[in-house]
């Protein structure tokens, strides 16, 4: 009685080594994922403009000797990091919620798209929001108003870990709506007993 052999592994086939090119299944959900990446990090702009915005400035005024905040209790640099920190928040949650309804499905490459898209998004957010916001040199800029001037200090983000709140608020959303309302495996058939 002949026994059943094994594949050839040299032959053609699935299980031949060094073949493992992606099916268009996995090839599809990586561009997916490449376009939510580049959607998400491109709306940072808007988080970069509406920070700018938002953000609380800090009052600085030169006299005599130094440039000193005008409010020595304010805490207007706090201020920027927390509206910094919601408002990405929010546009992490938005994010998903619109990943979510595009695809109708989670995966793996549309969350890891959504946290890359929304690290750059925030990168992008941040360092808009530097430039477009008061001039950075302080010292020349004091000099310019003059002595006794009120003038306001570069917005910037103290809190760097700021910048992963919207991968982390948009990956949250995502798997909740996913397990809420994303389709389900079926479940196998019971053995009648």
């Amino acid at each position: 009685m002949p026994y059943p052999t094994a594949p050839d592994p040299s032959g053609p086939g699935p299980s031949a080594p060094g073949h493992s090119e992606p099916g268009p299944e996995l090839r599809a959900e990586l561009v997916q994922a490449a376009l939510v990446a580049i959607g998400v990090a491109v709306s940072g702009v808007l988080l970069g403009l509406v920070w700018l915005w938002l953000a609380p400035r800090i009052p600085l005024v030169w006299i005599g000797d130094g440039i000193y905040p005008k409010d020595a209790e304010g805490e207007q640099a706090m201020g920027a990091d927390g509206v910094f920190t919601l408002w990405a928040l929010a546009f992490g949650a938005v994010s998903a919620a619109l990943v979510f309804l595009f695809f109708r499905r989670g995966g793996v490459a549309l969350v890891v798209g959504l946290a890359i898209g929304g690290v750059l998004a925030s990168v992008i957010a941040w360092r808009l929001g530097v430039w477009l916001g008061p001039e950075a040199g302080i010292e020349a800029h004091a000099k310019a108003v003059g002595k006794g001037v009120t003038f306001d200090a570069p917005l910037k983000l103290g809190a760097k870990g700021a910048l992963l709140a919207w991968s982390f608020a948009a990956m949250a959303v995502h798997l909740g709506l996913t397990s809420l309302f994303g389709p389900r495996d079926e479940e196998p058939a019971q053995p009648a007993g």
